[in-house]
């Protein structure tokens, strides 16, 4: 009996009792869809985290100042240890290290007219947006001229800009951070959140001399708060590194045993931490929903070995007829399968469908692979294979005089 023959019998089987052979696949099915489901939304969560990290920029390390010991007191993170000297040295000084930029931060009240609101100030110099790869989309940045003169001119993020000036184009018009006066000369590009969650472009930048002098309160106005800087490429990233702390022990006088003043965080670091978590999570999340499929071959092992005492004197007439063991082996094995390709088919649809109804209403994005349908597809094959293979051997192995008794 040649396969295509025996694929036609087994179908004709499988149509013989309908509902059972639905009831079947069902475990299948929704073992299938879960993975599927499951697997996109993990895919979805990483590529988030991804756009995320990469809206900051790349080959990136940020330091931020870390404690301090005075008097035998330890002051926490919020200690300002850095300076703009430390910039300065850090771009001359580090060989891997293609710019540096400082930054300060603060937050504060922002009035247009009639309106206001409560944003994040942060003090920057030109570098900084060539380091974050972030541009203006109307007016113009900032400029090296408008940090040496201290200007009073500021960039509007694009949650602000929208909270003062709705769909009107900002550029040009004076607004008041902390009772000053500054004029708007550009609208920044839209990034998005944070890894952390925030709201990117809720921020207004002004140059960073004139955040020191007028908007952030220190002892120093060459405080800085954070460093962030660029290595010449990713392959440098540690390299860069291992040049920006030696650098900075040195300057700040940190000796062997002292406690640093200063935290470098890798960027990419970051990321691929990230990302290992979000893959272990989709495989945990896989794992968890393949337990249905497991569950599901266990039902169909059931139903196969009940087919096989219901079809006991077809067994017997067929192998009277001529039919060899592994004609009678070949059928079922070819049913159990059949029912698990229909039936993975069938999960891999509704787990498209349930990955997009989720993405709707979660407005998370979720990123259906052709590897995973690739693999959903042959794994529901395996799962027939495994459990289909019990049943059709005990089929095959049975005694054709015994079977033709059957009643």
């Amino acid at each position: 009996m040649d396969f295509l023959q025996t694929i036609k019998i087994s179908l004709r089987a499988l149509r013989t009792n309908k509902m059972r052979s639905f009831l079947t696949m069902l475990g299948i099915i929704i073992g299938i869809a879960a993975v599927i489901a499951m697997m996109a939304v993990g895919s979805g969560a990483s590529y988030v985290i991804s756009q995320q990290i990469a809206s900051i920029g790349s080959n990136i390390i940020l330091v931020i100042p870390g404690s301090t010991t005075s008097g035998g007191l330890r002051t926490g993170g919020g200690a300002q240890t850095l300076t703009s000297d430390d910039v300065k040295a850090i771009t001359s000084e580090c060989r891997s290290v293609s710019l540096a930029a400082g930054t300060v931060r603060s937050t504060g009240q922002v009035v247009y007219g009639n309106l206001n609101w409560a944003t994040v100030i942060t003090g920057a110099t030109p570098e900084m947006f060539e380091i974050r790869e972030w541009g203006a989309t109307a007016g113009r940045s900032i400029t090296q001229q408008d940090v040496d003169s201290a200007s009073k001119v500021c960039l509007l993020g694009q949650t602000v800009a929208e909270s003062l000036f709705g769909s009107a184009d900002p550029v040009g018009n004076i607004v008041r951070i902390k009772k000053i006066p500054f004029t708007v000369i550009g609208v920044m590009e839209r990034k998005g959140q944070s890894p952390q969650g925030t709201d990117q472009d809720d921020t207004i930048f002004v140059p960073l001399r004139t955040a020191q002098r007028n908007l952030v309160r220190s002892q120093h106005t060459n405080n800085i708060g954070a460093l962030m800087v660029k290595a010449k490429n990713e392959a440098l990233l540690d390299k860069a590194e291992e040049e920006i702390n030696s650098l900075l022990n040195q300057r700040h006088r940190i000796t062997n045993g002292k406690e640093p003043d200063f935290t470098t965080r890798n960027l990419s670091e970051i990321l691929a931490v990230a990302q290992q978590s979000s893959k272990a999570m989709s495989l945990l999340l896989g794992a968890v929903a393949s337990i249905s499929l497991i569950v599901g071959g266990i039902g169909i092992m059931n139903i196969m070995l009940v087919s096989v005492t219901e079809r006991t004197r077809e067994i017997g007439i067929r192998m009277a007829i001529g039919a060899r063991k592994n004609d009678i082996l070949m059928q079922f094995m070819t049913e159990a399968v059949m029912l698990t390709l229909i039936g993975g088919l069938l999960g891999i649809a509704l787990g498209a469908i349930g990955a997009t109804v989720v993405s709707k209403i979660l407005s998370w994005p979720t990123l259906i692979s052709i590897q995973s349908i690739t693999v959903a597809f042959f794994f529901s094959g395996a799962i027939g294979i495994f459990f289909g293979f019990y049943p059709a051997k005990k089929a095959a192995g049975l005694n054709p005089i015994d079977a033709l008794r059957y009643e």
